[in-house]
């Protein structure tokens, strides 16, 4: 169902909160912040408004954001809309072995970084996914800190463009 930045402008906080508390995953205060900063004049200022919540967010909410995250292909119950994404990249298919290759790798980054493990899978495959953790399981804190906000707000980007909405 379509919905116009207009209709969005016009929600009350409940309903906004309904619609959009989820896109960044388990983290509805970015929604709820960004609700403040209406009327948007596009689905696009909308996206900025919320992005803009969590970069100017303290260095603990952006460490709780990261860790509210699953682990990928992981076997534990997960919400729905990562669930997608996941699948749609294969990691609900994997074999043993390529499970056990994920499971560690998991481990290892979630020990090394504090966190788990993020990257807007849409369009990779489980093989690309591999190779990223294998890669930057060897970057800095800062480093990977900095590429992990990126990834979470283009997995947003991701979410918010699957929602039908038009300015």
């Amino acid at each position: 169902m379509k919905t116009t930045i207009g209709e969005v402008n016009k929600m009350d906080r409940d309903r906004f909160m309904q619609v959009f508390g989820d896109v960044f995953e388990h983290s509805p205060w970015v929604a709820e912040r960004a609700w403040a900063k209406r009327p948007f004049g596009s689905k696009d200022a909308l996206f900025e408004a919320m992005k803009s919540q969590v970069v100017h967010s303290s260095d603990e909410e952006r460490l709780a954001l990261f860790r509210a995250h699953p682990d990928l292909a992981t076997r534990l119950k997960i919400t729905e809309r990562s669930e997608g994404e996941q699948r749609g990249a294969g990691l609900d298919r994997l074999s043993p072995e390529e499970y056990r290759r994920f499971d560690g790798l998991n481990r290892a980054y979630r020990d090394r970084f504090g966190f788990p493990f993020i990257m807007a899978v849409s369009g990779k495959t489980k093989e690309q996914i591999a190779q990223a953790m294998t890669l930057r399981i060897e970057n800095g804190q800062a480093e990977e800190e900095a590429q992990a906000l990126l990834e979470v707000l283009r997995i947003a980007e991701i979410r918010l463009s699957h929602m039908g909405l038009d300015s």
